[in-house]
């Protein structure tokens, strides 16, 4: 039994990575990851957006009967003390707290609201997704200036059937969804730190398992 769900786990990998190669431009290489300065040399323009199932603590001062900590639904949206049905995923944290400030100035004079996000997932178009040959294949939160090395990390690296060498990164660039060779194994195994791309939001990040 175990050996015959492997066989299939093996064909579904394999239709999967045949498909998005087939729908994709041709095969191309991604440049070395940039090296950057330490974060508190320097500022980027990313912005965290609020997504499905990140963690908010909402504080409204002088009001604590109104602060908390709230859950993003599935729906994007969260429900206060006393507002409902907020739309908080796509929103920056800052761009949520002015939003909840104008619904709460309805019941309070002048509410000054600050909102912090405690556990970070963020919107789906935001997420990268690992499948294949990961040791833990799933979808990862993308975090400022991620790099391919961060996201194998954050799937425990490759399992010992992966053809990391041949893995696809999927990218839609102008509408069009373009393809790029991965030298994973070259990279967590070897240390070629040249093997080491950036990577974006929305990125999909295929690893096929070796036939032999």
């Amino acid at each position: 039994m175990a050996k015959g769900t492997l066989t299939i786990r093996k064909i579904m990998i394999a239709v999967i990575f045949l498909g998005i190669i087939n729908g994709c431009s041709s095969n191309q290489s991604l440049p070395s990851a940039t090296v950057r300065p330490a974060q508190t040399e320097t500022a980027d323009s990313y912005n965290y957006l609020i997504g499905p199932g990140d963690q908010l603590n909402i504080f409204v001062w002088r009001n604590p009967d109104v602060s908390g900590s709230f859950i993003v639904r599935p729906d994007g949206k969260i429900t206060t003390s006393l507002v409902e049905d907020i739309m908080a995923s796509g929103k920056t944290p800052t761009q949520l707290a002015r939003t909840i400030e104008e619904q709460l100035s309805t019941y309070l004079r002048e509410p000054i609201v600050t909102v912090t996000v405690n556990r970070f997932i963020g919107p789906y178009s935001e997420q990268i997704r690992v499948i294949g040959e990961a040791s833990q294949p799933r979808a990862v939160s993308y975090g400022q200036n991620m790099t391919l090395l961060d996201v194998m990390i954050a799937v425990g690296g490759l399992t010992q059937f992966a053809d990391g060498n041949q893995s696809v990164l999927v990218r839609v660039e102008n509408g069009e969804q373009k393809q790029y060779l991965l030298n994973i194994e070259d990279l967590i195994k070897d240390g070629d730190i040249s093997a080491n791309v950036d990577v974006l939001p929305g990125d999909i990040i295929v690893i096929p398992e070796a036939w032999f």
